[in-house]
């Protein structure tokens, strides 16, 4: 039963804010197969490296203030062809100069809305401390973070920085900022599973902030990581109460509200159940009827609600309420889900038959169980096979884009599991940057001839492939992992 095990542990993590739960029990969360949210860029040759050590800024060539007069003149395309001479020490520019252009040459690709060829500069400013315009770059991140999709790994470079560094902000002027940084901040540390520091910074996002809903869902996270039940409910009521106040920013606040409400649910019944000295489970009823009492809440509409049915089954199973928990099963099962793939349902239903002693019973679930599954899991295994071994994610991000099309060429029974699987809004948000990236390099391909054809053109040009490649078999690899995640659910 490992979705069980993976939503009643007391260290799981329990919803991401813009995640979405695949249609199995429980799988509520935005986190790859090794626990780690996020895919941002990765090293290579522009790993971090080790700081080269304060620097100042001299006398500038000629080279050099031209392209500070054509930056302040807002002639941007103009500007960063000099700006990339002087950073790659073509015009013989000290390294405080150097460093100086290639700020102004990532403002100059962000105003042209090269994104991701600017963020790649800023990216790199962030890994240095000591360059003179670090503190700087801090703010042109933020920005970033509005323009490109989270797998574009901002949060990670907003992660180089401290809490200190963001406090500057924390005046009338930049509160908004100042509460954006500290989520994207407090989202680096979670992801470092730094929860006391994570929750420090969730905490400082203010209840006007668009950020303050995400803020406190993954506040309420780090409290459930920290075994601490108490201020993780009470930081996901306050997601139901800033909605029921009107709170801005909230795309979908139905959604939200189910997504609180199971989350509530999911930490009630992780504290409810405590194993004795002898490995007996030990049931704290309270808590385990208010887990029951939240599931009740997710809104029968809602996307989670047969999550919310099932995750409910094993707590009546718990609780030795064998009518209500087969009742639960039951409505899964009906005609009115076909798509519906749980078939840990099954499990519960020949558990309950095991230990009210009707093993006839349980018996024929047994064998009803593998005759449904085991050709599911068999052409499961078959299509995985495929995309095995070099290449695979490339390949399996193809089969992603056939799976959305149509066109995946599955049978009937596999179609909807496998679109299942493939649908959630983390592979969505990679999907979302991929395209991002096809809109860049098509404004690229409009730009002028001068532009494309010089050298900082080529590394704008070079810099989307590589972000563009690096992305697909990011979500080749991702999606590949969910689609295994069922396979390896049979199977166990």
């Amino acid at each position: 039963m490992p979705r069980l095990f993976r939503w009643m542990s007391l260290s799981l993590a329990i919803l991401l804010y813009a995640s979405t739960a695949s249609a199995q029990g429980g799988q509520t969360i935005d986190l790859d197969e090794e626990g780690e949210e996020g895919q941002g860029q990765e090293g290579g040759e522009d790993a971090p490296q080790a700081d080269e050590g304060p620097v100042t800024a001299g006398q500038m060539t000629e080279e050099a203030a031209q392209a500070k007069r054509l930056f302040e003149a807002e002639r941007w395309a103009e500007a960063a062809q000099l700006l990339k001479a002087v950073v790659d020490g073509e015009t013989g520019d000290d390294a405080g100069n150097q460093q100086l252009a290639q700020y102004h040459l990532a403002i100059s690709l962000y105003r042209l809305k090269f994104y991701q060829a600017s963020y790649d500069i800023f990216r790199r400013i962030a890994e240095k401390p000591n360059h003179l315009k670090f503190k700087e770059t801090l703010l042109w991140l933020a920005k970033l973070a509005t323009q490109l999709p989270e797998p574009a790994g901002i949060i990670d470079s907003v992660g180089k920085y401290t809490g200190a560094q963001i406090k500057r902000f924390d005046n009338p002027q930049q509160r908004e900022l100042f509460w954006q940084l500290n989520y994207m901040l407090g989202r680096a540390k979670y992801g470092d599973r730094k929860w006391d520091e994570a929750i420090r910074l969730f905490e400082a996002v203010g209840r006007d902030s668009p950020y303050f809903i995400k803020s406190q869902f993954f506040l309420g996270i780090s409290y459930v990581q920290l075994r601490k039940s108490v201020p993780a409910v009470k930081a996901f009521q306050r997601i139901i109460d800033a909605i029921d106040e009107g709170v801005e920013g909230v795309e979908d606040e139905s959604r939200m509200r189910d997504l609180a409400n199971l989350s509530m649910a999911r930490t009630f019944y992780s504290a409810s159940i405590r194993l004795d000295e002898g490995n007996t489970p030990k049931i704290d009823a309270q808590k385990l009827s208010a887990a029951v009492k939240y599931w009740n809440l997710v809104d029968v509409a809602s996307e989670y609600w047969l999550d919310a049915l099932f995750e409910q089954s094993w707590a009546y199973f718990m609780a030795g309420d064998y009518p209500h928990a087969l009742g639960n099963i039951h409505t899964i099962q009906s005609p009115y889900f076909p798509n519906a793939f749980y078939p840990e349902a099954d499990v519960v239903g020949m558990v309950i038959c095991f230990t009210i002693c009707q093993y006839e019973d349980a018996t024929s679930l047994v064998a009803k169980f593998q005759k449904r599954y085991e050709p599911i899991a068999k052409e499961l295994s078959t299509v995985l096979k495929k995309y095995q071994g070099e290449g695979g994610e490339q390949g399996f991000y193809e089969f992603l884009q056939k799976v959305q099309a149509g066109e995946a060429n599955l049978s009937e029974s596999v179609q909807p599991i496998v679109e299942n699987a493939l649908s959630d809004r983390q592979l969505l948000r990679n999907l979302e940057y991929v395209k991002v990236l096809d809109d860049e390099l098509t404004r690229f391909k409009s730009a002028p001839s001068s532009f494309k054809n010089s050298p900082v053109g080529a590394d704008v040009e070079d810099n989307i492939g590589i972000a563009r490649q690096d992305a697909i078999r990011r979500t080749g690899d991702l999606a590949r992992k969910r689609y295994k995640r069922n396979l390896d659910e049979l199977k166990e």
